[in-house]
């Protein structure tokens, strides 16, 4: 008797498997809105761990409306992010290129406190000035030798661009669960407005600080882009899910039956096979937002701190359900690319701090 049919075990859609090129994502694209006023897309944090909550469901087609039920959540510390510089894209024959940039003045009348990188100053010097014992780590965001800013901004205006969006960084001496101290420099996309309007929107806040609170609510959806937790080179059975082999196989059990006919010359690259597992870049979509608040008008922090984390002392969101990654890994954030429309209010009755250490 013939074996039955089934589905393949294993999605292609997600192939090739590869390791990502670094640890936090890079968004290409940004999705359009209807917004009015010209805002941020995205942001960035750090992932300190799971807890769990009570809220009351506020859906009323649900079969638990009015009623507290318990969700798994993530929290995720969102410190502010510097403003560095203002990108133009212009579109070619050969796609969108970038069409210029203007950066931030960097000179000595610069704010040591809000871009102490910038001012060459190093992590260990504002240990001392601050009384704290010096790190022994530390980087800098290089000083950047390119024209003028008014020049800059100046021919930015006068080329036919498609789209803005800016140059920040992250600010990793707020966060003490990381081990880097070294700002991740990465894009982020602007909406509404015309293009006149965004870049004098980018260039008002050269400089400055983009928080929180000033791109997304509680309440929203947002996708979730990151790199999922590495697992190393794995075999078939555990990377794909394929059925064990029958005990009387006179070679292995854990491999595949059959790597493919014998006229076509090589291995086929839809034949599952081992390889790498895990850290690869992943997107959430449609992620609830069910707070966004600061570690002094709540506490967050269970008892004993976040496992493999530590203590959250900067703005920070609970996101329902989990996020790819391992704790202190930098996840991104924008506004969903398939939205669905469904923003309503989080009634949250309990959030969990107990402790998370197994005991």
């Amino acid at each position: 008797m013939a074996d039955r049919s089934k589905p393949r075990r294993g999605s292609m859609g997600y192939g090739p498997r590869k390791r990502a090129i670094r640890q936090f994502a890079r968004i290409t694209s940004w999705p359009e809105t209807e917004s009015s006023e010209v805002r941020v897309q995205g942001f960035a944090g750090w992932k300190a761990g799971m807890t769990h909550i009570l809220m009351r469901d506020t859906n009323p087609k649900s079969t638990s409306a009015g009623q507290e039920v318990r969700k798994a959540v993530t929290v995720v510390e969102t410190p502010p992010m510097n403003v560095l510089a203002v990108r133009g894209y212009k579109m070619t024959s050969y796609g969108k290129q970038t069409a210029g940039e203007v950066w931030t003045d960097v000179s000595a009348e610069s704010p040591a406190n809000l871009f102490p990188r910038l001012a060459n100053q190093t992590r260990g010097e504002r240990d001392v000035e601050e009384g704290r014992k010096p790190a022994t780590r530390g980087g800098r965001i290089p000083k950047r030798l390119s024209q003028p800013s008014e020049d800059a901004l100046n021919s930015l205006r006068e080329q036919d661009l498609t789209e803005v969006r800016l140059i920040v960084c992250t600010q990793p001496d707020l966060v003490r669960g990381i081990p880097s101290k070294t700002p991740e420099i990465m894009e982020i996309g602007l909406t509404g407005g015309d293009i006149d309007a965004k870049l004098d929107w980018a260039v008002d806040r050269l400089g400055g600080q983009v928080g929180l609170e000033d791109v997304f609510e509680a309440g929203q959806e947002i996708d979730v882009v990151g790199v999922t937790k590495g697992k190393g080179w794995q075999g078939s059975i555990k990377r794909f899910g394929l059925k064990l082999l029958s005990h009387k196989n006179s070679k292995r059990r854990r491999q595949g039956g059959n790597m493919g006919d014998f006229g076509t010359g090589y291995v086929r690259k839809t034949i599952r096979q081992a390889g790498q597992v895990g850290y690869h870049k992943r997107t959430e979509l449609n992620k609830k937002i069910l707070r966004i608040s600061n570690p002094d008008e709540s506490e967050i922090t269970p008892s004993g701190g976040f496992l493999n984390y530590g203590e959250v002392r900067n703005p920070y969101m609970i996101i329902q359900g989990s996020l790819p990654g391992p704790a202190k890994r930098l996840l991104r954030f924008r506004d969903p690319t398939r939205p669905r429309n469904v923003v309503g209010e989080v009634d949250l009755t309990y959030v969990s701090t107990s402790s998370k250490q197994g005991v």
